[in-house]
């Protein structure tokens, strides 16, 4: 009798726990593959060897929040494109903040005074 009564509490433990553990399964989905909030679609150099190129599809493949911060592509044609990312960070207000601190800091490194700023094009 005791056996019976302990299986039936059992039972309905585990049933009430995965009623309330299923609903959070779907919150816990990857971002990997997803190419997030676009705010300006990024200009990536031809050569899949290029490191912009790498870094953005780094940051497409990455599975957490992460971020793509690149110089703004004008019509007038640059000789150069200065990016920078943060992949997988603890927010999406964390990457987008440590992208654009690696975008500047790329572009201090090269004392680059033309060609704009380093703005998220992209970010999730």
């Amino acid at each position: 009798m005791r056996r019976r009564v302990f299986q039936r509490t059992t039972v309905h433990l585990l049933a009430g726990l995965l009623i309330l553990v299923t609903p959070g399964i779907g919150a816990a989905e990857s971002l990997a593959g997803s190419k997030g909030e676009t705010r300006f679609y990024p200009y990536l150099p031809q050569s899949p060897k290029d490191p912009c190129t790498r870094a953005y599809k780094a940051y497409v493949a990455a599975g957490g929040h992460s971020a793509y911060a690149t110089t703004p592509y004008s019509r007038v044609r640059v000789l150069y494109i200065i990016c920078g990312s943060r992949l997988n960070a603890p927010s999406q207000q964390a990457a987008e903040e440590l992208a654009l601190k690696s975008c500047q800091a790329a572009r201090n490194s090269y004392r680059v005074t033309t060609g704009g700023g380093c703005e998220i094009a992209a970010s999730k």
